[in-house]
C-alpha cells in the first residue's frame, strides 16, 4: 500500500499543524495506518496509529504523546495527525505507513515514502 504525506511546514513553538496521509489505493482501508517521525541523528519512532473502524487507536511513548490526535476519513482515504503545542524538539520528518503493533509500539510494514518535514522554530 502506498501512502503520501503532506501538511508539514515551518511553525513557531506553541503552534499547531495537521498532517495528512493519503492512500494511493483504496486497499489501504483494510490496514492499520500510523505516523512515525525521525529527527536528525535519531532513529525513527512510532507516534500513533488508527484502525479503519477507529475502534483501535494507539499512541507511542514519544514526547508527542498528549499533544497529538490521530483520526481518519475513509471516504477521503486519509489519516490525519493533529499536533498541538509544538516544540523545537518536534522538528523531524514525519512519515505515514501501514502499521503492525508489537505491544504498545508500532512497526511500519510498507515502503517508506519521502515523508513531510516539520520544523518548529523557537
Amino acid at each position: 500500500v502506498r501512502v503520501i504525506e503532506s501538511g508539514g511546514g515551518l511553525v513557531q513553538a506553541g503552534g499547531s499543524l495537521r498532517l495528512n496521509c493519503t492512500a494511493a489505493t483504496r486497499a489501504y482501508s483494510r490496514f492499520l495506518i500510523g505516523w512515525f517521525r525521525q529527527a536528525p541523528g535519531k532513529e525513527r519512532e512510532f507516534v500513533a496509529a488508527i484502525s479503519w473502524s477507529e475502534r483501535s487507536i494507539y499512541y507511542g511513548d514519544s514526547d508527542l504523546k498528549g499533544r497529538v490526535t490521530i483520526s481518519r476519513d475513509n471516504a477521503k482515504d486519509s489519516v490525519y495527525l493533529q499536533m498541538d503545542s509544538l516544540k523545537p524538539d518536534d522538528t523531524a520528518v514525519y512519515y505515514c505507513n501501514t502499521v503492525e503493533m508489537d505491544g504498545q509500539t508500532g512497526r511500519g510494514t510498507g515502503s517508506w515514502g519521502p515523508g513531510t518535514q516539520v520544523t518548529v522554530s523557537s
